[in-house]
């Protein structure tokens, strides 16, 4: 491994140490201001905890122009069902297996401890620059909320670097807009007559409810709630409890509910989940490859949801929309799948004698998310619940005459010998809010290769590293 790499890596592995879930950065945004106050470097942080760090220009470098390096300080928390993983004080383990960089069951972080490694790295080393702007912001995985709470022309730079994409040799230009929205239904209850169960339908590959959401991932909630239908439908079940998904932006993995039985059915609710995970394998066949559904028992409750309520909640999550709603017009004649408007039926919760429903709608074309968020919302007045919409951004729209542009794809040509591609993205990413509050920001997107985010798979490619390094330390003496 070269020293620039294992330099970076080093670096991401300090940060991986401090443990830094969303909404709870307080943390690594403190041990952030410490590296920068050691180095007697600018610091300082607003009332959300975003970080901003301000580098003078190399000798010879004072004229140019002011570059803002950007990251998110905050990760996405996911580990597999056998993990112990705590991530309000664990580490994250690095696992290394070829040229890959994984974590120990969990999600690695690379997105985006990845971008504060490699600013920390130019910072830390002797290449030449103009003046930097250094800018962490907090939440961005659960609605940007970092970027949102920035102030107006808050930056003094008018190029912005974010370095939160994840694939080597595409820039990223442009990305959707996205909102989540938040349906709950308030709890009544009656009597268990049967003995209780487990139900557990699961093994789904997961991963990014923006990047992944096209790849014909299976969304564990929709199984098991079609599950769920198909024993509510066929015997005397009783719905307890309902639990999915982890997080708006994470295509859920695993889901259960604890539901009664009579015992003299329990045959016959076997026979039915074996039927449905069939079917699921049969729908999925080539895509996911370890699906799994079983009814284990558990002790017994006392209370269940009333019979008229557990069928509208039922009835309301077999219509919830989930996956693509549309697909990119543009894209055709063979060209690649892309995503324009979808949601992520993310999070189900029995808590507090309340279901709660989580689901992230996201679109290139703001209409088209307003559009689908409105769908959902109707869907939740007809079914009887109570709905709320909020954490929105704006798309970012791409801007095809760029300078930044223009300049980034000349320096890849020039380093790599070949042309580096552009896209636009299905994700969100924080330059349309950052845009929207700097007027004039000539924005570009770039990054490492990651692959699985937002999931244990997680996994960085280690020889994509020292590639980014050499087109950033060559952009900042070229713009």
């Amino acid at each position: 491994m070269d020293k620039i790499t294992q330099k970076i890596l080093d670096i991401f592995e300090q940060i991986s140490q401090v443990p830094r879930q969303s909404k709870h950065e307080e943390a690594i945004s403190a041990w952030l201001l410490n590296w920068a106050q050691e180095r007697n470097i600018e610091v300082t942080r607003d009332e959300v905890l975003n970080v901003f760090m301000n580098i003078p220009a190399t000798p010879g470098y004072e004229n140019h122009p002011v570059i803002t390096l950007q990251g998110h300080m905050d990760m996405v928390c996911e580990k597999t069902t056998d993990s112990d993983h705590d991530f309000q004080k664990d580490p994250i383990e690095f696992v290394f297996k070829g040229d890959w960089l994984y974590a120990n069951k969990t999600t690695l972080g690379a997105d985006n401890g990845i971008a504060l490694a490699y600013a920390m790295a130019i910072v830390e080393s002797d290449v030449p620059h103009p003046e930097l702007e250094l800018l962490f912001t907090v939440d961005e995985e659960t609605g940007l909320t970092g970027a949102v709470a920035l102030k107006e022309n808050s930056l003094k730079g008018k190029i912005l670097i974010n370095i939160d994409s994840e694939d080597e040799g595409v820039f990223t230009i442009g990305c959707c807009g996205g909102v989540d929205t938040k349906v709950w239904f308030p709890l009544e209850y009656t009597d268990v007559l049967y003995p209780t169960f487990k139900l557990t339908v699961g093994g789904a590959f997961g991963g990014h409810s923006g990047g992944d959401i096209v790849k014909h991932r299976a969304n564990a909630n929709k199984l098991l709630v079609r599950t769920l239908w198909a024993l509510h439908e066929n015997t005397s079940m009783q719905l307890i409890a309902i639990h999915g998904g982890t997080a708006h932006n994470a295509i859920p993995r695993d889901s259960e509910a604890v539901i009664a039985i009579p015992a003299e059915e329990k045959k016959k609710a076997d026979e039915i989940v074996a039927a449905m995970l069939a079917t699921f394998q049969n729908e999925y066949k080539g895509f996911e490859e370890n699906l799994f559904g079983k009814l284990e028992v558990l002790e017994a409750k006392e209370k269940a949801i009333k019979a008229e309520l557990a069928d509208r909640v039922l009835r309301f999550m077999i219509a919830f929309p989930n996956g693509i709603e549309e697909l990119d017009p543009s894209v055709h004649n063979g060209g690649p799948l892309l995503a324009e408007t979808s949601n992520n039926f993310a999070v189900i919760r029995t808590e507090d004698d309340v279901i709660r429903i989580l689901s992230s709608q996201r679109s290139q074309v703001m209409s088209s998310r307003n559009m689908l968020t409105q769908k959902i919302e109707m869907l939740a007045h007809l079914a009887g619940a109570e709905y709320e919409s909020g954490n929105g951004y704006s798309s970012w729209q791409p801007n095809w005459n760029s300078a930044l542009l223009a300049a980034s794809k000349k320096v890849y040509t020039k380093l790599f010998g070949k042309n580096a591609e552009v896209n636009v993205i299905h994700g969100g990413l924080e330059c349309g809010v950052i845009g929207a509050k700097h007027e004039g920001m000539d924005m570009i997107s770039l990054g490492p290769t990651i692959e699985n985010p937002h999931s244990p798979d997680e996994r960085m490619y280690v020889p994509s590293i020292k590639k980014v390094w050499d087109l950033l330390v060559e952009l900042l003496v070229t713009l």
